[in-house]
């Protein structure tokens, strides 16, 4: 059994900035970060170039990710108490667990607060859904519950954040590249929908140790007050975004392997498993194991190092570097939850050409 690396995306952890609209959420993180350099933050010609790059920094270090929804996820339905016995609206009106609802009565839905003050009204509250790409509309009666408030029956999320590591960054266009997987709701396992997003500084502070059965995880504060920069995409092979110049982005260029100069063999890894340093563990790229999805690379940490302070690979982790051959050829994404020394790795192609084709 294998587990990815949304390292730990926790609930609340921006739920300061929750209550805003998206227009006022995104000043709220311009002023609490004081300047982002905007001269850095790459527009669409700048990302789609990521996927074309034939040499990018490989960067090792953790960052923290604030990632709000395109609208409210369905985490899960309820029944609600009401005087008249327990109703269930939101799995009455056609709700299921996944469903992202956009808009209610015609007006965009932009965090948890803001729809469920929009139910007060008491009347009936037409809801705009996308379910798998479909788009829907659907009519939902809110009930009075015994609490005196009008509710749905519907548990909902806007909102995540949590700590992983940069893979590449590119310095011609200040585009990156992180995770390589996406990040996905706790509850639901899908892949959240990306409003919008920021990065901050992180730092290791701690380190749970792996074992067999137990995955391990690094554990970091993050610097709420600095964004480093902004998240365009969330997809299966990686997040991506721009990011201002910084000490995380210094480092030598190294080309890019293709698909199939990948083999198996000796390879390192960049890591960031305590404090702010990046540092290089020996790995073994056990087998090459196809070209796509996520998970290309079985891979062995073979570093004893590493393997005393983490057991191997951890939460957090995911999107380290893969380096061989003097070239980046990947990231780890997940771990082997009954050998935490193995896991597997994403090849660097297809988190470029994942890059490519969400940079809009």
């Amino acid at each position: 059994m294998a587990v990815d690396f949304t390292a730990k995306f926790l609930k609340g952890v921006v739920k300061w900035m929750t209550g805003l609209d998206r227009r006022r959420r995104r000043a709220a993180a311009f002023f609490l970060s004081g300047l982002l350099c905007a001269a850095s933050l790459a527009g669409p010609a700048a990302q789609a170039s990521a996927l074309e790059a034939d040499r990018l920094v490989p960067v090792g270090h953790t960052i923290g990710i604030k990632l709000f929804a395109e609208g409210v996820v369905v985490i899960g339905l309820a029944e609600v108490e009401t005087g008249s016995g327990v109703l269930s609206p939101g799995a009455e009106c056609g709700l299921q667990v996944g469903d992202v609802i956009e808009a209610a009565n015609g007006q965009e839905v932009e965090s948890s607060e803001q729809f469920a003050a929009l139910l007060q009204c008491g009347s009936r509250v037409d809801l705009d859904v996308t379910r798998d790409g479909r788009e829907l509309k659907l009519a939902a009666q809110p009930v009075l519950g015994t609490d005196g408030t009008w509710r749905l029956g519907a548990w909902i999320r806007d909102s995540m954040a949590g700590i992983g590591t940069v893979t590449f960054y590119d310095p011609a266009t200040g585009s990156f590249g992180a995770l390589g997987h996406g990040v996905t709701d706790t509850d639901t396992g899908l892949l959240m929908p990306l409003g919008d997003g920021s990065v901050m500084r992180a730092s290791v502070k701690a380190v749970k140790r792996g074992s067999a059965g137990e995955p391990g995880e690094l554990k970091g504060s993050f610097d709420l007050a600095h964004d480093l920069g902004e998240l365009y995409a969330n997809t299966e092979q990686g997040v991506f975004g721009s990011m201002e110049s910084c000490s995380y982005t210094e480092g030598d260029a190294l080309p890019v392997a293709g698909a199939g100069e990948v083999h198996a063999g000796p390879a390192a890894i960049l890591s960031n498993v305590s404090g702010d340093r990046v540092e290089s563990y020996a790995i073994e790229i056990v087998r090459v194991l196809g070209s796509t999805g996520m998970q290309n690379l079985l891979i062995q940490v073979t570093d004893p190092a590493l393997i005393q302070q983490t057991g191997g690979i951890v939460q957090g982790m995911s999107g380290s570097p893969i380096l061989q051959d003097g070239k980046l050829v990947g990231a780890v994404t997940h771990v082997m939850v009954n050998e935490p020394s193995r896991g597997y790795g994403i090849l660097i192609e297809n988190m470029l050409e994942q890059a490519g084709n969400n940079a809009n």
